[in-house]
């Protein structure tokens, strides 16, 4: 729970700068795909809710007329009737942190606000390197227009494009080049969707990667898409650094979900049209834009700071002592290894020459048994200036 109220905390602060208020919505909803079902006392069925979005989308449809510009944010658990991966973050039940804005803005202000909210946050929560990706959901639809795809194939072609991400296909080239090259292609801005949202991809390519592959699942986006991803997120890779892309079977076409990617760390987008299919009249309808963010596990797996290890015969109550001093210090350590960025080596050698070795387990650090010497008696000084806690 300390975990929880950490990444809580952390994210409703960024939330509350941005002048959000906190709305609460039922968890229970209409039936879909993914959901899970049940019955009330009186046999009424229902389903927990699959995301925040939804149910907020109702809320607006029934208080509309008082909310007509609002930022709002909510943390609250989800339920995915859904194959979980628990090694890679993917659960049937999680908690979603969901910051939206909902009312009549000019061009890209309420989305890149969004986008903004959701950087700081990643960057408050210290989850290491990530990366932003972005689409428009009017390019998409116009290449699939363009292409000959009908009306109704688009969203189920869609659902087979986003899945692109997880074998890592992308088209080369930096955010302006690409740019560059659709605005070239006739075709493309002959087409009023693919028009219309490569002039908003112009408003924010300085800033994200642009990820043509991007489809997000969710049918109710309209406009910009966007998601957050860390490598851990993302597939594993062999050792030549390509992808590992494995099917579960002979002659079949389903992915081995152990080799892929299971999914962002945060994720959004524009949803202009989704209030009004609750809403009694089209005068109901309120554009939307938002986004939810999931990096609980990236957190953990970061909360240790520096773990003490050794060689031979373990030397415990060495490695007690180093831990106990960081601990002092202010230090987060331990004795299990879990994608702890820092590690403490301690070999009787080193030991008995007042040394011992400190290794950044993200970076390449040459030397003896990987790492640098340095003073036993430094241990602590060396491993506040690495973390920035001088």
């Amino acid at each position: 729970m300390a975990i929880h109220e950490k990444v809580f905390s952390t994210i409703v602060s960024v939330f509350k700068k941005h002048g959000a208020v906190t709305i609460d919505t039922p968890k229970y909803g209409e039936d879909s795909k993914l959901i899970y079902d049940l019955n009330d006392q009186g046999g009424e069925k229902c389903s927990l809710r699959y995301d925040l979005t939804v149910p907020f989308a109702r809320f607006l449809a029934m208080n509309g007329s008082q909310y007509q510009n609002l930022k709002r944010n909510q943390i609250a658990k989800v339920y995915r009737r859904d194959q979980p991966v628990m090694t890679k973050g993917r659960m049937r039940e999680f908690y979603q942190c969901d910051f939206d804005i909902a009312g009549v803005y000019d061009p890209m202000i309420a989305d890149s606000e969004v986008v903004k909210i959701m950087c700081e946050c990643l960057t408050a929560l210290d989850i290491g390197e990530y990366i932003v990706k972005i689409n428009h959901r009017k390019i998409l639809d116009g290449i699939f227009q363009i292409c000959g795809v009908t009306d109704a194939s688009i969203r189920p072609i869609s659902s087979a494009v986003d899945k692109l991400y997880k074998v890592d296909v992308v088209m080369g080239g930096c955010n302006k080049e690409l740019l560059d090259k659709l605005f070239l292609d006739q075709s493309l801005i002959s087409n009023n969707n693919t028009k219309t949202g490569l002039n908003d991809m112009v408003l924010l390519f300085k800033y994200l990667e642009i990820l043509i592959s991007l489809a997000r699942g969710l049918d109710y986006y309209t406009g910009i898409i966007y998601e957050a991803v860390t490598e851990q997120s993302g597939p594993p890779k062999s050792k030549d650094g390509n992808q590992i892309v494995r099917k579960t079977k002979i002659d079949s076409d389903e992915l081995d979900e152990t080799t892929v990617g299971v999914g962002s760390i945060a994720a959004g987008g524009r949803y202009d049209n989704l209030v009004g299919m609750f809403a009694s009249n089209k005068r109901g309808n309120i554009p939307c834009v938002g986004i939810s963010i999931v990096a609980l596990e990236q957190v953990k797996a970061n909360e240790v700071e520096v773990y003490a290890m050794a060689f031979a015969d373990g030397l415990l109550e060495d490695r007690m002592k180093i831990c106990s001093e960081l601990w002092d210090a202010g230090i987060k350590a331990e004795f299990i290894f879990h994608q702890i960025p820092f590690v403490v080596i301690i070999g009787r050698d080193e030991l008995n020459r007042g040394e011992i070795r400190i290794k950044y387990m993200r970076s390449k650090e040459q030397g003896e048994g990987g790492g640098a010497s340095i003073k036993r008696s430094d241990v602590v000084n060396e491993l506040k200036k690495r973390l920035g806690k001088e």
